[in-house]
């Protein structure tokens, strides 16, 4: 009767090691699924808002916080195309004469860039406490970004729970959640690129309906 040949220790401890980093992937990724879902708790009041673009319900739910006095002023990041604040409040069932309190940023073409472009709107109106509006997916990631890019300032989570994510287990949705975790993770050890702005060709918005120059980041 031949004698099993054992395998290497080196390759025993390395079959190991990657058994381990795919259990703490799980684990994570439980505790992601479960913080993806958590329903919209009103915020406290706070000194802005900033909502990122990219998904169903985000800018509505900004702008009715907004309009509750949750925060005197609001940013929206990244704004694609021509969309102007008269369609948007319409949309969100707010009031445009609202306008004056909120900026249109039109540069950010990333969860990063969306952090760069708060950065500069924190600055310039003395932000400490900043609620956050986003998909309850891309909460994790944005607050990692945000943090980063803003040392010091009180961030307090604002999820919008998407209806499409809501039948979670179907597998496109859970693949989806599986990317977007992963991409978490990347931007928790600082891979999430250096970018994230589109070239400087027009000025920043300011408050809705005007504009104004656009600071050094």
């Amino acid at each position: 009767m031949r004698r099993r040949r054992r395998r290497p220790a080196w390759l025993r401890g390395l079959a190991a090691l990657l058994l381990a980093a795919l259990l703490a992937w799980l684990g994570g990724f439980a505790w992601f699924l479960h913080a993806a879902q958590r329903p919209l708790l009103p915020p406290p009041a706070a000194d802005g808002i900033v909502v990122l673009t990219g998904g169903a319900d985000r800018v509505e739910t900004a702008l009715r916080l907004l309009a509750e006095g949750r925060a005197p002023r609001l940013l929206i990041s990244g704004v694609g195309g021509p969309a102007e604040f008269g369609e948007l409040a319409r949309r969100a069932g707010v009031d445009p004469a609202l306008a004056p309190r909120v900026s249109m940023g039109r540069r950010a073409i990333s969860t990063r860039g969306n952090a760069i472009e708060t950065r500069a709107w924190v600055r310039r109106h003395a932000i400490a406490r900043l609620i956050v509006v986003t998909a309850g997916y891309h909460m994790p990631r944005a607050l990692v970004e945000l943090g980063r890019a803003l040392p010091g300032v009180a961030l307090i989570p604002a999820p919008v729970l998407p209806a499409a994510l809501r039948g979670w287990r179907e597998f496109t949705a859970l693949r989806f959640l599986a990317v977007e975790y992963s991409k978490f993770l990347a931007a928790e050890i600082g891979l999430s690129g250096l970018g994230g702005l589109a070239p400087d060709l027009r000025p920043a918005a300011g408050p809705a309906g005007g504009r104004e120059a656009h600071p050094q980041q």
